[in-house]
């Protein structure tokens, strides 16, 4: 009985994922009708050209160097000489320790206990349980 009910399951599940690609494929558009769009767009100039649509790749910049390649080297071994560049694996600001973040947090984290008991203290919290349910969601039956 329960090798039945396992065949039903996996033959089911098939089922479904075959039908979904097959209603996929009739919805869209064959290879010859995108053709005969591409054919007619072209003809009739509105065609984007090739490398200026949104999706056009670059690297944001706006052409080629103005310097020569001999330009760019001196310029950058003037700066390492003047030491304006930054050191090789020092780019990046090093983080914070664990025990900096602790310290800097700690009296942060104890004014906010004192604040909250304060306000349990004074019934200014709503009880556990009693808060209203958010307008997206209805009251479950």
């Amino acid at each position: 009985m329960k090798m039945k009910n396992v065949l039903t399951v996996v033959a089911a599940a098939a089922f479904a994922v075959f039908a979904q690609g097959v209603s996929a494929q009739a919805s869209a558009p064959s290879r010859a009708e995108v053709k005969a769009d591409t054919r007619a767009a072209e003809k009739a100039g509105t065609l984007t050209p090739p490398g200026q649509g949104p999706g056009a790749m670059s690297s944001g910049k706006a052409g080629p160097s103005d310097k020569s390649k001999a330009e760019a080297k001196a310029e950058t071994r003037a700066a390492v000489k003047a030491r304006e560049t930054v050191p090789a694996g020092q780019g990046a600001t090093p983080k914070m320790d664990k025990a900096d973040k602790s310290a800097a947090s700690m009296e942060k984290r104890d004014e906010r206990k004192a604040a909250t008991r304060a306000a349990v203290k004074a019934r200014q919290t709503t009880p556990a349980g009693e808060a209203p349910a958010p307008a997206a969601e209805a009251p479950k039956k």
